[in-house]
């Protein structure tokens, strides 16, 4: 991956630019096995796209919002859809190709050699939700692994301008922005497998039970109920060549980025084990190194803000209630915030009718 920006936006080379015929499908919508009524799924391309109808009667939506889910996960987030369409959003979701609704029996789950396979599935929503929602500022909402790949698409497309633009507002959902390792494991260790990780590419490199999904579950006694083929509780594998493609994300990120987007980085206020034995697994991020996230917001680009939420798990959507409400409440007031101000400056707003088919 070339490290060096050119200037034009592309790192020399063009992240997640959708395939032309992937993003010109027409989409047929049908209601959503996993969700029910009255959530909907199309496919679009390898990915799925998800939206929660906006309700008829309601004042005009202000803006579109995409939601991008992590690794070992799918959108499956209910509630995220009702809070954003009850402020006022056109609420869409993008499973990503070959995971959640998108996953294929012959694939390997979550997959990918390179980052630009899944910005690519970024780019096709992004294309197709703004020829649904024409004119109205584009939200990007990513979580954890999602968080990674949107930044990266969100500075490729920066200078981009109509369909292919990138986010208006990005909000970054604990991030997957740097390694939580020792420092050998993110140094030689990467240097490493990146040298012969074309050579083992579906090789196991860690392996292992997510304590956080498994004390999420409702059928463990947890809050929130989901597929776990989908999102599984032993956890996913985590294999070389992904790891590869991570790691070449995240040295992109720590070089540096210039996303031209308002930017939201919210994140718990402290890390701790995935353990059944920690006392803080459900208020604490378990899974990702929240200082490392802090210590990248300088790296992002000229207007990114940080939330903090005490008390927040990974994933600050199925925090506990406290934490949950809290993150929602000032998420939503920060995006409003930078809604109003981009309408009010003549940036997106509301041009023509929204296609409904």
């Amino acid at each position: 991956m070339d490290e060096r920006d050119r200037g034009d936006g592309s790192d020399g080379y063009p992240l997640g630019v959708p395939d032309q015929a992937s993003s010109r499908l027409s989409l047929l919508w049908r209601t959503d096995p996993l969700l029910g009524e009255p959530f909907q799924q199309a496919a679009l391309g390898p990915a799925t796209l998800v939206r929660y109808p906006y309700p008829d009667g309601a004042p005009p939506p202000k803006a579109a919002v995409i939601h991008v889910h992590g690794y070992n996960d799918y959108f499956f987030q209910e509630h995220l859809a009702r809070a954003f369409t009850a402020a006022g959003y056109a609420f869409y979701a993008v499973d990503l190709r070959a995971a959640g609704r998108s996953l294929h029996p012959d694939q390997i789950p979550h997959f990918v050699m390179d980052l630009r396979e899944q910005a690519t599935d970024i780019a096709a929503a992004a294309r197709t939700v703004r020829g649904l929602e024409p004119g109205l500022p584009l939200v990007l909402h990513a979580h954890s692994t999602g968080g990674l790949t949107g930044s990266l698409w969100a500075h490729a497309h920066r200078n981009a301008a109509g369909a292919d633009a990138g986010p208006d507002v990005l909000v970054l959902d604990s991030p997957f922005l740097d390694l939580w390792a020792p420092d050998w494991q993110r140094t030689i260790g990467t240097r490493v497998l990146d040298t012969v990780g074309r050579l083992a590419a579906t090789a196991i490199l860690s392996d292992g039970p997510s304590r956080y999904a498994e004390h999420l579950l409702a059928a463990n006694g947890g809050r929130w109920a989901f597929d776990t083929t989908l999102k599984r509780p032993e956890g996913l594998p985590r294999r070389v060549g992904w790891f590869v493609a991570v790691r070449r994300g995240q040295a992109r990120v720590a070089a540096g980025l210039e996303i031209g987007c308002p930017v939201l980085l919210a994140r718990s206020a402290s890390s701790g084990p995935d353990d059944l034995d920690n006392p803080l697994l459900d208020a604490q991020d378990t899974v990702l190194d929240v200082e490392q996230m802090a210590a990248l917001v300088p790296r992002l680009g000229h207007d990114v803000t940080e939330l903090v939420v005490p008390g927040g798990v990974h994933d600050l959507t199925l925090s506990a209630r406290g934490p949950r409400e809290a993150y929602l409440d000032r998420m939503l007031e920060w995006t409003n915030s930078r809604i109003d101000a981009l309408v009010g400056g003549g940036v997106g707003g509301r041009a023509g009718a929204r296609d409904t088919t």
